[in-house]
């Protein structure tokens, strides 16, 4: 038990390093295409190990799966084609009060274990900006997809009304529009169909499953990699 506790000490301050040196987190877990477009307009294709920055925006392509890891501990796990810009990251273990944790879905779909921003001080230091609500969190694992815009009647979106849809495994997130505002709990789904209507409680899942290839999952619980080292980046130029 002591060498395990040693061990996630270490990982933990490492993390915590990386984070003060200008990294928000990095790429632990890959299946498929993920690219970033970074603050000065440059594309990347990227591979596991691969920073992520404050200011990124991240796509997965069809068919792909990514888990990101940040230096809080906080992870989020991106379902195929999914947008998501990094817009601040700001960890520091003895500073709990410059926490900040911002970020933006513009499509698709993640799964998100919550890290120490908004659980140690300013509860209003973590937010998550959807297509139709603002999402903060009360420590949580929680789940949030887009079935509005081009996403609407396509996919898994096909045979549910156009909204953003959340759900939640353990915790409470709270969500927020111009309409009102609802926390959800532990098994709790809702949907947010605009930003001019109060998010809604469901009575039942609405089926909008995460289903990740074995490959992928084997890689989270192995510790292996489906596309693995950071020199495997490349540069997309125009």
């Amino acid at each position: 038990m002591k060498i395990i506790a040693g061990l996630l000490v270490a990982a933990f301050a490492a993390a915590a390093g990386s984070a003060i040196a200008g990294d928000a987190g990095s790429v632990t877990n890959l299946s498929g295409t993920l690219s970033v477009r970074k603050a000065d307009g440059s594309i990347r294709i990227l591979s596991q190990k691969s920073e992520i920055q404050s200011g990124d925006t991240l796509n997965t392509q069809r068919d792909s799966y990514a888990q990101i890891k940040f230096g809080d501990g906080a992870q989020i796990t991106l379902k195929p084609n999914t947008t998501v810009k990094i817009d601040n990251f700001n960890f520091s273990q003895s500073e709990p009060q410059q926490d900040s944790f911002f970020f933006n879905m513009v499509k698709g779909g993640l799964r998100v274990v919550t890290g120490l921003v908004g659980k140690r001080g300013n509860v209003d230091a973590y937010k998550m900006e959807t297509a139709t609500a603002t999402i903060g969190i009360r420590g949580t694992t929680y789940g949030v997809d887009d079935c509005t815009g081009s996403a609407a009647g396509q996919g898994a979106c096909e045979k549910i009304e156009p909204a953003v849809y959340v759900s939640v495994t353990d915790g409470e997130i709270v969500a927020s529009n111009a309409g009102g505002t609802a926390s959800y709990r532990a098994g709790q789904f809702g949907m947010i169909e605009n930003r001019d209507r109060a998010p809604r409680f469901l009575s039942t899942d609405p089926g909008l499953q995460f289903t990740p290839p074995a490959s992928f999952i084997q890689s989270i619980v192995g510790g292996s990699a489906v596309n693995t080292g950071k020199a495997l980046e490349c540069v997309v130029r125009r």
